[in-house]
């Protein structure tokens, strides 16, 4: 049986994704979607998607705000956009999405299963009953607005969804993963993402087994109009209420600035390190690549991380938005020279891993391996330090974020 993964909070933020970075995101996601289903398979793919740590370090290596409620819809709609080509390929299908995108999702899974042969009524159904989960049989003052359902063809399914809570300007985030679920009523979550909030009604956990029959019972035998009046004779009571064990979560703070408390200090010094060795020798195929300098490799020592990583490693994602840095200038502005380039490299190694080639993609292997050897002892500049290197050398690598492109500022010239 399925149960949650854990929690977070994940501030709300206004805003956009500006289309120079959707673009981008769009095939940043479809190719590190590509590569962990070459290296490990769909059902990986599936599982990473409903690891809610994960997940947010997934977004943030992409360029979005580290730690806000953001991730959740760009994450999404990069998917199905960048997906979408290659759904005949990869199997793979993403529906759904925002508002009115979420209230097609039925519509959606009616037609996929029509084309690649699997129950769409029953997915439809599934869909629904997810979302009806979520909205009534958890009621913990977050309201549903985002509804993502990734299928394969086998049948197999993730669904991403996301509920806000306007007062307290919080956004939470339920995971479910198709593998191993065994009931919709009774613990099926795979993660649910979001701060305690005080009492919640959970009408899912395994404790609430007997509360649910004894709903059913009352209905049957006294009747909506008797549960009225029953409710109306209720005197407020005073009797503690026993709460949910504190599930592990992730707490994503309101601060939008990268700080050292946010990173794992060690992991961003291993990564650096193996960027600036170079790894084994056979790193040469990948080095040799046309305009491939430190400061790519240092980014695809982190995407090669979402690739390979254990989940135990995405503990802290804001250190993932160091790779490619973020559209609100946090932790700096984003490299498109860099993006554009570890794009490129990855792009070609999975296309070349297709075709029998597995050099390249065999090197981002190895650099990952070499930054975890190095990070037991590889020591570095502090987090402040680094970030503010970062953003002296902006506009040599390209920066641009919502509010323009970075102006040069007096630095020596950096090699991308």
């Amino acid at each position: 049986m399925v149960t949650r993964a854990g929690s977070a909070d994940l501030p709300l933020h206004g805003g956009r994704v500006p289309p120079w970075l959707a673009e981008r995101m769009t095939r940043l996601g479809a190719v590190i979607s590509e590569a962990v289903i070459h290296h490990y398979g769909r059902d990986e793919l599936l599982r990473r998607l409903a690891h809610p740590f994960w997940f947010q370090s997934f977004g943030a290596v992409m360029g979005m705000d580290w730690h806000s409620s953001g991730i959740t819809t760009s994450v999404i709609g990069a998917l199905k956009r960048g997906l979408a080509p290659l759904s005949g390929e990869l199997g793979l299908h993403v529906c759904g999405g925002r508002g009115a995108h979420s209230r097609k999702t039925p519509g959606e899974l009616m037609r996929i299963g029509e084309r690649v042969g699997v129950d769409g009524a029953a997915l439809a159904r599934t869909s629904r009953l997810v979302a009806k989960v979520d909205s009534a049989a958890v009621q913990d003052g977050f309201d549903l607005y985002l509804h993502g359902f990734i299928l394969a063809d086998d049948a197999k399914w993730v669904v991403v969804q996301q509920g806000m809570n306007g007062e307290r300007r919080q956004a939470r985030r339920y995971h479910w993963l198709s593998e191993g679920l065994t009931s919709f009523v009774e613990a099926p979550h795979s993660a649910i993402e979001g701060r305690s909030q005080g009492e919640i009604v959970n009408l899912t956990d395994v404790r609430a087994a007997a509360s649910r029959q004894a709903q059913l019972d009352l209905l049957r035998e006294i009747g909506p109009d008797g549960v009225a009046r029953e409710l109306a004779a209720l005197e407020p009571s005073s009797a503690p209420v026993e709460l949910e064990p504190i599930l592990p979560h992730l707490i994503l703070p309101d601060h939008h600035d990268v700080r050292a408390e946010d990173v794992v200090t060690r992991r961003l010094h291993g990564a650096l390190a193996a960027a600036a060795d170079r790894g084994p020798e056979d790193f040469a195929e990948l080095l040799l690549t046309p305009g491939v300098g430190a400061r790519t490799v240092q980014a695809l020592a982190m995407v090669a991380e979402v690739i390979h990583g254990a989940p135990s490693r995405f503990s802290d994602p804001a250190r993932f938005s160091l790779a490619l840095g973020g559209k609100d200038r946090h932790p700096f502005p984003v490299p498109l020279k860099v993006y554009d380039q570890t794009l490129s490299v990855l792009k070609t190694a999975v296309t070349n891993a297709r075709l029998g080639r597995e050099e390249q993609l065999g090197a981002l292997r190895r650099l990952d391996e070499q930054a975890r050897r190095l990070e037991r002892y590889a020591s570095g500049p502090s987090l402040e330090a680094h970030v503010a290197a970062e953003r002296r050398a902006s506009h040599d690598f390209g920066g641009r974020s919502v509010f323009g492109w970075e102006p040069a500022a007096e630095s020596l010239a950096s090699e991308v």
